[in-house]
């Protein structure tokens, strides 16, 4: 029996998407709003971008809570303890520190005892890169069960006097879970790519708060006036329109599958006039494509899983659906991933997920324990500097 065990534990290694969950923040920003603030109007944005509203953090909402927020929800769908979770990737532009990770503060949240836990930084395309690595983990027998979270607060490193940006971006968060499995399916094939030559169309620049004082003032930003999103329009555009194609055909090779075995698309939220350009490329008709962007905007690494999320909700996809992640974005970054959706989603009532969710509030409540016995050890335990050390020995040596 227990070889019987040994064998089935080895096979595990189909990467399943079995729970998913998204959080966007309450608080909802027109285009007519941001009208008041720029040369620009609500029959503007929406022609040209097909975005009509976005939501922006709150002060006490972050990108860790968003993204623990979502986390919660997927675990929820799954019907996993987060005891069970034993890999945490974050997709993020916009983590709260360089160091620690935002994937750390999630893990802490959750109360995921034995994940590990990494930041992933590919821009618009990071849900994908995520998935990506996490179903490879999966395949090696690494990890069991793992969540990819894509989380942004780009409300706050956006020039909201800059018309061609400030219109575009929202926050957010979208979470899957990945569950191993003995079953053909769930992620069946990822491409990745990357051209670090267009890095300068899509950035943002680092923050160093503390430049060498002998240096001068110059340094304070790194060698840019603001940290803010900057963003060439025009080639953006290009970029995008040539390589969703390229690279879902790409995948598509990989999977031993064709654009006709495919029942939904996903990309990643970034203008409506790209998507339908890259359906027309692919000879496929537009609502292939599931788009959210007029209640979301561009939450960049977050996008693709909170529209996952709304198509499902919407009953866009079934049991042995085809459906294709893609994304793309600064970097210069693009990726794409097959995924057989064999899932239904299960009936979760509300005092169901309001149980749950107690569970991690509980697991941050011993966080916080944890924290101040951490604090009080170091004290009793004294200094373990080597002036410490030396008096130590010399008491012995008396």
């Amino acid at each position: 029996m227990q070889r019987y065990e040994e064998i089935a534990e080895t096979d595990m290694k189909n990467a399943h998407i079995v729970g998913w969950g998204s959080f966007l923040p309450e608080r909802v920003l027109t285009n007519d709003e941001i009208a008041l603030t720029v040369d620009t109007s609500n029959e503007w944005i929406f022609t040209r971008t097909g975005i009509r509203e976005r939501h922006i953090a709150a002060t006490q909402e972050t990108t860790a809570t968003m993204a623990f927020e979502a986390a919660a929800r997927a675990l929820a769908v799954a019907d996993l303890h987060p005891s069970q979770i034993e890999l945490i990737i974050v997709a993020t532009s916009t983590p709260e520190y360089i160091f620690p990770s935002t994937a750390c503060r999630v893990q802490d949240y959750l109360g995921a005892r034995r994940a590990g836990a990494f930041d992933l930084s590919a821009a618009c395309s990071g849900f994908v890169y995520g998935l990506s690595v996490a179903a490879q983990s999966i395949a090696t027998g690494s990890v069991r069960n793992a969540i990819v979270i894509g989380t942004e607060t780009l409300s706050r490193v956006v020039d909201w006097e800059d018309r061609g940006t400030c219109i575009l971006f929202g926050d957010g968060a979208g979470a899957v879970v990945l569950k191993g499995s003995s079953i053909p399916g769930g992620v069946m094939a990822s491409t990745l790519r990357s051209d670090g030559s267009g890095g300068d169309l899509l950035s943002l620049p680092a923050v160093y708060h503390n430049p060498v004082p002998t240096l001068g003032p110059e340094y304070l930003h790194n060698g840019h006036q603001k940290n803010t999103i900057r963003m060439a329009g025009r080639q953006i555009f290009r970029f995008a329109t040539n390589v969703i194609s390229d690279v879902i055909e790409d995948v598509l090779k990989k999977a031993e599958l064709t654009i006709d075995d495919v029942d939904l698309i996903v990309p990643h939220q970034a203008n409506r006039r790209i998507i339908e350009t890259a359906a027309k490329k692919l000879g496929v008709p537009s609502d292939l494509f599931y788009v959210n962007l007029d209640k979301a905007g561009n939450t960049s690494a977050a996008s693709i899983p909170i529209a996952l999320c709304d198509a499902v909700d919407a009953g866009k996809l079934a049991p042995d659906d085809n459906v294709i992640f893609v994304g793309f974005g600064g970097g210069l970054t693009w990726a794409a991933s097959v995924v057989k959706w064999d899932v239904t989603p299960q009936q979760i009532s509300r005092v169901d997920r309001e149980w749950k969710r107690a569970r991690y509030i509980a697991a941050r409540g011993r966080s916080r324990v944890r924290k101040i016995s951490r604090r009080w050890g170091a004290k009793l335990a004294g200094s373990p500097t080597p002036d410490a050390k030396m008096k130590d020995a010399r008491k012995k040596a008396d």
